[in-house]
């Protein structure tokens, strides 16, 4: 909720693990009550990254399982290094992904490769994700928090709306960058040749 943080990476401890997910044993016990509560604390948190109003990076270091790529879903970006690998294996338990897996999965690749693609936008050697992750961020840290908040809503927007819907949302939303100051800043910079300092306003 810090709008001063527009770029935001995750990565997991360690060599082996981005994430293995919930702990099972959790739900052994068959306890219903704590079934709901789980699904809906980890949904709400999945759905406040992928909401995130800056841009998210899942550097992924290792493991990817059930919950823990279901987080890395929830991210604008996966940076992945080449041992990383990934599944939603709840089934095989008996349950199903329970925070946007289902949902976010099909939509990202697609429903008829959701079950035989890699989903990353970049493939590093082993411990190089973070490194690779961050130096990505520090680029996003270069550009406008306001712009690049808007053109994530407009993208994310397209999820929902049929296809040249948002066209005229976008030019609105192109001039109404221009309430801000960082919109002067950024088009004086470029032409004084020098980084913009952004203010956020």
């Amino acid at each position: 909720a810090d709008p001063e943080i527009y770029a935001l990476v995750i990565t997991g401890r360690g060599e082996r693990f981005f994430s293995a997910g919930a702990d099972l044993k959790l739900f052994a016990d068959g306890d219903k009550a704590r079934a709901r509560l789980m699904a809906r604390l980890f949904g709400q948190a999945f759905e406040a990254l992928r909401d995130f109003s800056g841009v998210s990076i899942a550097a992924l270091n290792g493991y990817a399982m059930g919950g823990g790529l279901e987080c890395a879903l929830a991210c604008d970006i996966r940076i992945a290094e080449r041992q990383v690998q990934l599944a939603l294996p709840e089934a095989s338990v008996g349950l199903l992904p329970c925070a946007g897996g289902t949902q976010a999965l099909s939509w990202l690749v697609g429903e008829g490769w959701a079950k035989r693609i890699g989903l990353v936008e970049e493939v590093v050697e082993q411990g190089q994700a973070l490194t690779t992750a961050l130096r990505l961020a520090a680029q996003v840290g270069r550009q406008s928090p306001l712009a690049v908040k808007a053109c994530k809503t407009l993208i994310q927007g397209a999820r929902e709306q049929p296809l040249n819907s948002l066209l005229a949302q976008e030019r609105e939303r192109f001039v109404d960058l221009f309430d801000h100051e960082d919109t002067l800043e950024g088009v004086n910079a470029f032409f004084e040749k020098r980084p913009p300092q952004w203010r956020n306003r």
